[in-house]
């Protein structure tokens, strides 16, 4: 009867979770993603069937294991970029949580594989290497600390986000992972400056690293190795650094043609750590531009769109994973030409590796829920609008 005299109400339906998704992600970016990803199956094809013949393998099995892993990381990266920032902040904290506890088990149950470094948990069909899944988590936690603090009455986040990061590089350090504490150390930083950090306490922590590295120069032999390899100006064409770097010189512009290289029948990591020597022998010049063209616009296409981002929270997260995401890409494209020193850190979708490829889905995934778009004004109109309402008040 109701009905029959006011009439039925219209249902307020919301917009499908799938068709809100795709109009509010990044697209460029998701499609540069995935052209990364089959840049790797690509280069894989090439690096791969040597350390498969000298493991007893079918030529093509490590190519088959990385589309098994990256269609994992691909699944999960559009899964966690689906979520809100809430859900984002949930979910890294738990993974933060898991995450740390492995890796301060490591000295206990974790193994090397014979290079020096207890980096890993062998499972037997694969390996699972913490401090990859550690940074996505540990970038989330450190900037809900720091998005806090900035809350009336909120607690010490800084100070908090600065103990933690120091036990994280502690624990990195004493495995010894130098690359990946770098890593986390630049991007704590990067976050606390977005924060609102003083200059002079970020020279103050810059001047702490360098006396770190003072530190660890002296008293770790595989630190000292490293740094030492890299300041010597004479290159041994028989050590990694020097077949990548005679191989990216051999590769020209085009390349020496597909198939033809022969970096990766000499450098034990060609398919991982030196991918890009592959890339460079084989395909020349022109695709390592692309590669790096490809990693470029995705950190700066999502720095800009967090720019506009009114929630701290979102804004500093962002801003930690996408400067993350492009540094790694650096730092293994730095020590492949001899800009860096040696480390043992992979190139992001493209490199073989379960562990990085998934970890690499989830911290994508985290970056693109965050640089989604959402109903809100630019940042500068928040203060504008706060500006406003203090001078009425003020009347």
């Amino acid at each position: 009867m109701t009905e029959m005299v006011y009439g039925t109400l219209p249902r307020q339906g919301g917009e499908p979770v799938l068709p809100r998704w795709w109009r509010t992600i990044d697209k460029l970016t998701l499609i540069f993603i995935l052209v990364l990803f089959g840049i790797g199956l690509l280069l894989g094809f090439a690096a791969s069937p040597p350390l498969a013949e000298k493991n007893g393998f079918e030529p093509f099995h490590y190519v088959f294991r990385q589309g098994f892993f990256g269609s994992i990381a691909l699944i999960v990266m559009v899964s966690v970029s689906v979520m809100s920032p809430l859900m984002v902040r949930r979910l890294g904290v738990l993974g933060f949580v898991a995450a740390f506890i492995a890796l301060a088990l490591l000295p206990v149950l974790g193994t090397d594989f014979g290079k020096g470094a207890t980096r890993w948990y062998s499972l037997g069909f694969a390996s699972v290497q913490p401090s990859e899944f550690l940074k996505p988590g540990f970038v989330i936690v450190t900037a809900w600390l720091m998005a806090a603090s900035q809350e009336i009455n909120g607690p010490p986040g800084k100070i908090m986000s600065f103990s933690l990061v120091l036990t994280i590089v502690l624990f990195l350090a004493m495995q010894p992972d130098f690359g990946q504490a770098a890593l986390i150390l630049f991007g704590w930083g990067v976050m606390y400056f977005v924060a609102g950090a003083p200059i002079f306490l970020l020279i103050g922590i810059a001047v702490l690293v360098v006396l770190g590295g003072m530190f660890a120069y002296n008293n770790s032999e595989h630190f000292a190795r490293r740094i030492d390899g890299f300041l010597n100006p004479d290159i041994d064409p028989t050590t990694q650094m020097g077949y990548a770097t005679n191989a990216i010189r051999e590769g020209g512009y085009f390349g020496v043609g597909v198939g033809e290289g022969q970096v990766k029948w000499s450098l034990p990591d060609a398919h991982t750590d030196f991918i890009i020597a592959v890339a460079a022998e084989e395909y020349g010049l022109v695709l390592v531009l692309a590669i790096i063209f490809l990693f470029l616009v995705i950190t700066v296409r999502s720095l800009y769109r967090l720019m506009r981002e009114r929630d701290p929270f979102a804004r500093i997260a962002g801003t930690g994973l996408a400067c993350m995401f492009g540094i790694q890409a650096f730092i293994n494209m730095g020590v492949a030409v001899r800009l860096l020193p040696a480390k043992g850190m992979t190139l992001p979708f493209v490199s073989y590796g379960g562990s990085s490829l998934v970890a690499g889905g989830i911290a994508v995934g985290m970056l693109l829920a965050l640089t989604r778009t959402r109903p809100q004004g630019v940042i500068g109109d928040h203060f504008i609008g706060r500006g406003r309402g203090t001078l009425g008040q003020n009347k």
